[in-house]
């Protein structure tokens, strides 16, 4: 096993209808407003951009992400990763009863010499560090979701009667 190499699946079931997430996920310089751990995404293009990470670990990650793969009919959102972290990430939106289930998965190596110096003893940190911001990422996408739902109820107006 390389302890360099990462691969990270978290699945979040939401009460938001599939379009919902999707449209809010794909809505990537927005991750800020519902994801904490995510201080700040920078559009570089229409198809890349440099995150800003910070979870409960004293170090900040940035990376860059290029979209590789944009499928709504399929609810796949892809890309390729470089810089603190190198790799690439995914997220599938699927329906479910009453709502959506969202999958993250993660494929990563750290880009910083530091971190690969410490991955075997900080192997358990990082991991522990990534579920955390999974974790919160999850209230908050859930969160953001309920307020996205309601803000498209009142812009409808009253209903009709």
């Amino acid at each position: 096993m390389d302890p360099n190499h990462y691969r990270f699946a978290s699945r979040w079931e939401l009460a938001a209808p599939p379009g919902d997430a999707w449209r809010v996920l794909e809505d990537v310089p927005r991750y800020p407003l519902w994801w904490p751990e995510v201080r700040s995404v920078r559009r570089t293009d229409d198809r890349r951009g440099v995150f800003t990470v910070r979870s409960l670990l004293p170090y900040v990650l940035v990376f860059g992400a290029e979209q590789v793969r944009r499928d709504p009919a399929a609810g796949v959102l892809e890309a390729a990763l470089d810089g603190d972290l190198r790799g690439w990430s995914r997220w599938t939106v699927t329906p479910r009863p009453g709502g959506s289930l969202v999958l993250f998965e993660e494929d990563v190596r750290p880009g910083r010499p530091l971190m690969r110096r410490l991955a075997l003893p900080a192997r358990p940190a990082f991991t522990a560090n990534h579920a955390l911001m999974m974790r919160s990422g999850r209230r908050g996408l859930a969160a953001f979701l309920a307020g996205y739902a309601a803000g498209r109820a009142d812009a409808a107006g009253p209903p009709a009667g």
